[in-house]
C-alpha cells in the first residue's frame, strides 16, 4: 500500500508517516519510480508506535522497542527501560485517576451549588 492508503488506515498524517521514517521506525520499500510502499503490517506497528507516542515515549525509545516488538526477544538492558518506562506510564496513570477524582468532586459540588440556587428560587 501507499503512504497516502497507510495514513488513511492508521489515521495517521503522511508527515508523521514520513517523520517515522526518518527515525528509523518504518521501512518501505520503493517503487522504481521512488514511491514509498508498504506491506499490511505496517498498520499495526503504525498503531503501535501512536500509543507509545501516546504514552509519552520518545521516538528513540520506540526505536529501542522495535527488536522486543519483532522478535519477542530481549536484552538485560531492553528488559530494564521497558519496566522503566512501564512504572512511569503507571504513575502517570494514578495522577491522572487523581486528577479525574478531583474533577469529579468539583463538578459534583457544582451541581450540588446549582441545584440549591435553583430550590431557592
Amino acid at each position: 500500500m501507499r503512504i497516502g492508503e497507510l495514513s488513511s488506515r492508521t489515521g495517521v498524517s503522511v508527515r508523521s508517516l514520513r517523520y517515522y521514517e526518518e527515525q528509523g521506525l518504518l521501512h518501505p520499500q520503493r517503487t522504481d519510480s521512488g514511491q514509498r510502499v508498504y506491506t499490511d503490517d505496517a498498520i499495526e506497528r503504525v498503531r503501535f508506535f501512536q500509543s507509545m507516542f501516546a504514552a509519552g515515549l520518545s521516538s528513540q525509545r520506540i526505536y529501542e522497542l522495535l527488536p522486543c516488538m519483532t522478535s519477542g526477544t530481549t536484552d538485560h538492558g531492553q528488559r530494564q527501560m521497558l519496566r522503566t518506562e512501564r512504572e512511569r506510564i503507571a504513575q502517570e496513570v494514578v495522577a491522572l485517576e487523581t486528577a479525574l477524582k478531583r474533577l469529579d468532586d468539583v463538578i459534583r459540588a457544582a451541581d450540588d451549588r446549582a441545584a440549591t440556587t435553583s430550590a431557592s428560587t
